[in-house]
């Protein structure tokens, strides 16, 4: 938005006064307030309250002066106060220092059966004079030829107005304070880097800062005999016009431009982090690890889905339960994949189901019972111990020689059998074969 003429200069506001008819005051404050004189005007904000470290935390009433700013009229108004509260409590937009605001002024207090005359100030959300999400704060000056040199550089001139381009380090604007110096608060750099969000027709968007949002949005088929715009989303290569979309976006590609006036669209895989709501859009992403090789019939991919989904994407994604249960539930599947490993740390795991397969969807061998392996392993240890027993006192005839050949393999037998510490016996009635955390059924 440009604010600039070459040679001239440009006076962004002005108060006005809007006359309410008086009928005498009765105590009741929403009968007062309509009878008072409503004095709009605007101003540049020089200072504000966020911290109770702020040297006027206390003049503006502590915590409840949080927001508080302090500001001084743009057409030099003569006024008793310089400060003003936030006009909407329940939202935080508080506006940096050298942004224009507009104030409202309303009568401070009531008394019984007698209205005062005194005014107090409350804010609206700063005016977009850049209509940029970063920033609306306006250098001091109206005209460009009165800005240094090195300041003139953020600013292009578009037919014969001009706007704040800034391509590289920004100068001249401070954004933090100008009345009170306070260090913990004073943290707000501009950026070169922070392009706006480009709207869609009945959009309804919510812009931080920082590449921050939240976009109430549909899809957008553009007729195909038009001329293209030179942006365009890509959540609208399907469905029909006016499907909804809820995109929330935290952070907007590190590769962006430096030409943060140039408007863009979320791209969910570049983004910092996102959730997309959709309804019949087809969103081209694509998930780290899309080898469905445990299904029998592959789920469709999230960048081939056309119908209501949830995406989340970012570096990390934590969920986590503080008081009770994480559930997850699909009505045809839930699948877990991974580049790397699956892990699963638990004190319990509990697994129920009547087909489970380990290692391959196409595994046909079942695994054994443990204790029932272990019983009939038992007898049949001992049926060889029986036999063995047997053989090794085996003789040719009755009272004859032993037959050696027989003698010593059957001897040999029962000392694996019999070994009171690594025989086969001891073993199998340990329950050392038998696992002491997996149990099946």
């Amino acid at each position: 938005m440009a604010i600039f003429k070459q040679g001239s200069s440009t006076t962004i506001g002005t108060k006005y006064a809007n006359p309410q008819p008086s009928s005498g005051g009765n105590g009741d404050i929403r009968n007062s307030i309509a009878q008072s004189d409503a004095l709009f005007l605007r101003v540049r904000v020089l200072d504000i309250v966020l911290n109770n470290n702020h040297p006027k935390f206390e003049a503006v009433g502590e915590w409840n002066g949080i927001g508080t700013i302090f500001f001084e009229p743009l057409d030099g108004t003569a006024i008793t106060s310089n400060y003003a509260y936030p006009i909407f409590p329940q939202i935080k937009m508080y506006p940096l220092v050298n942004e224009i605001v507009l104030l409202a002024a309303i009568p401070s207090k009531f008394s019984e059966g007698e209205q005062t005359t005194e005014k107090v100030y409350y804010y609206f959300p700063p005016i977009g004079v850049w209509n940029h999400p970063h920033h609306n704060a306006y250098p001091k000056t109206t005209n460009y030829s009165e800005l240094q040199e090195n300041q003139q550089n953020d600013y292009d001139s578009i037919n014969g107005s001009y706007v704040r381009r800034i391509d590289e380090d920004p100068t001249g604007i401070n954004l933090n304070f100008t009345q009170y110096s306070n260090p913990n608060q004073d943290t707000f750099v501009e950026k070169a880097d922070v392009h706006p969000l480009l709207p869609f027709n009945g959009d309804v968007i919510y812009e931080g800062r920082w590449g921050n949002s939240i976009r109430f949005g549909s899809t957008t088929i553009i007729p195909q005999d038009s001329t293209p715009s030179l942006i365009t989303n890509n959540w609208s290569s399907t469905g029909s016009n006016g499907d909804p979309i809820t995109i929330l976006r935290n952070g907007q590609p590190v590769s962006s431009s430096d030409e943060g006036w140039i408007p863009l669209t979320e791209r969910v895989s570049r983004d910092l982090s996102s959730i997309y709501l959709t309804s019949y859009q087809q969103i081209p992403f694509s998930l780290a690890n899309e080898n469905f090789i445990s299904y029998t019939t592959p789920p469709i991919t999230p960048a081939q889905y056309i119908k209501p989904q949830i995406i989340l994407n970012s570096d990390r994604i934590v969920i986590n339960a503080k008081n009770d249960s994480v559930l997850i539930s699909g009505q045809t599947s839930v699948g877990i994949s991974s580049n790397g490993s699956v892990n699963i740390d638990a004190t319990s795991h509990y697994i129920s189901s009547n087909d489970i397969k380990l290692g391959s969807k196409n595994a046909t061998q079942p695994v054994l019972l443990g204790n029932d392996t272990v019983d009939l392993l038992v007898q049949l240890t001992e049926a060889v111990k029986n036999l063995a027993s047997i053989l090794q006192v085996q003789r040719d005839y009755p009272g004859g020689a032993l037959t050696t050949s027989y003698n010593s393999i059957a001897g040999n037998v029962l000392t694996q059998i019999n070994d009171p510490k690594n025989g086969i016996l001891a073993q199998l009635n340990n329950n050392s074969l038998k696992s002491k955390t997996t149990k099946v059924q």
